[in-house]
């Protein structure tokens, strides 16, 4: 059994026949759209996108910043004032 991971889902034919009104009534929330009763995709707006987008680099930068703190015994100390 797979995971759904939104409340909104439609069928593949229903969502061929008028995307717009999925999106419509979908009133800003994601949409699952089903192939044969599995998840084929996920349809968000761009808000949504782009927040999630930035969630993801805001992760890939906090563990780059852990794994450098990890290994500040190998860090060289030097004076702010002379960057």
């Amino acid at each position: 059994m797979e995971t759904i991971l939104t409340d909104v889902v439609v069928s593949m034919s229903e969502f061929k026949k008028n995307p717009a009104a999925v999106l419509r009534e979908a009133n800003n929330r994601p949409v699952a759209v089903l192939n044969h009763n599995r998840a084929a995709f996920y349809m968000v707006e761009p808000h949504l996108f782009e927040a999630m987008l930035e969630e993801l680099a805001d992760q890939d930068l906090y563990r780059k910043a852990a794994s450098r703190l990890a290994e500040k015994a190998r860090a060289i100390e030097v004076d702010i004032d002379d960057l």
